[in-house]
């Protein structure tokens, strides 16, 4: 880390000097890491930085080292920087809070609250079902927070899936019937009435829970204006099995529908309505994605495939 940047964290934390505690992760394809930040003479203990620094050579774990690729994820970063400077205060969700951000040449940082420290150290691999409420609840906040909200600076249309910044995905997909319906889906799951901003990126991996079950939400790159259903489906497919997707599937939608109305500030049955039609199609959306990416991923199963013909056959 430069030392310009360093400056930014002692400035802004009133620390005598900092270390570097942990890498938490790489960022993708090499554009940088998350570190965790250790204080010395603070009032907190340390905190979370993302520093994304542009690379060299791009290195696509899958092989997309393309031009497309590197321009999508330039503007995920100017998006979460954006997100973070304009938009989080207005979420009731929990989220870590931005300290500061700083530019210096094509790096970028973004210094935040450490969750770990605030009481939410916790990541899991596998969910019961009042940790999926409490995700669900979490999502229902994030989407209750920015309903008819316009997604200035964010992405016209959030997830990191969606079909207009995944041309050559679509490109490769062998399913045909599939490839032909994709601009329908998206257009129908896209046209919506109501809309609010999506997360983006909801999956297991990205939500911090406390040992109370509470949970806060981390990773904005992909944040923009949709259906919530895109959050709720791709957050569902993240943490159960085909089965239990099938088997949970009217729990889920009435649990957070549940806590959406309970978060809004009077209730919108049309909004169910339409949005609670729209689940199947959000997932048929990311499907059609995950087909053309990764043909062999483990997403890919017997109850996505339904889904999706049954969307399809409906449209």
């Amino acid at each position: 880390m430069n030392e310009y940047f360093k400056s930014i964290i002692l400035k802004r934390t009133g620390a005598s000097s900092l270390f570097e505690k942990e890498i938490i992760q790489e960022l993708w394809s090499g554009y940088g890491k998350i570190l965790r930040i250790g204080l010395k003479n603070a009032s907190v203990k340390s905190v979370v930085v993302k520093h994304v620094q542009l690379p060299i050579n791009i290195n696509h774990p899958r092989g997309w080292n393309t031009d497309i690729g590197h321009q999508r994820k330039i503007k995920s970063y100017d998006v979460e920087t954006t997100w973070y400077a304009r938009y989080s205060d207005y979420c009731t969700a929990r989220l870590p809070k931005c300290l500061a951000i700083g530019r210096h040449d094509d790096e970028v940082l973004l210094m935040l609250e450490d969750l770990d420290e605030a009481g939410y150290p916790i990541r899991k691999e596998t969910v019961t079902w009042k940790e999926i409420s409490s995700c669900l609840f979490w999502l229902a906040q994030f989407h209750a927070s920015y309903l008819g909200k316009n997604p200035e600076g964010l992405w016209e249309i959030g997830t990191y899936w969606n079909l207009g910044t995944r041309p050559q995905e679509l490109a490769v997909l062998d399913d045909h019937k599939l490839k032909i319906a994709a601009t329908a889906i998206d257009e129908k799951l896209n046209s919506c009435k109501y809309k609010t901003f999506v997360h983006g990126d909801a999956k297991l991996a990205n939500f911090c829970f406390a040992k109370d079950g509470k949970v806060g939400g981390v990773d904005y790159q992909y944040v923009g204006g949709g259906c919530g259903m895109k959050d709720v489906a791709y957050f569902i497919g993240s943490c159960l099995s085909e089965s239990e997707c099938e088997r949970l599937e009217e729990k889920i939608l009435d649990t957070y529908f549940d806590y959406l109305q309970s978060e809004m500030i009077e209730r919108n049955e049309m909004l169910e309505a339409e949005w609670r039609s729209l689940y199947k199609v959000a997932w048929a959306d990311f499907h059609r994605f995950l087909k053309g990416w990764s043909p062999s991923h483990w997403k890919i199963n017997s109850y996505s495939e339904r889904v999706t013909k049954e969307v399809m056959n409906s449209l």
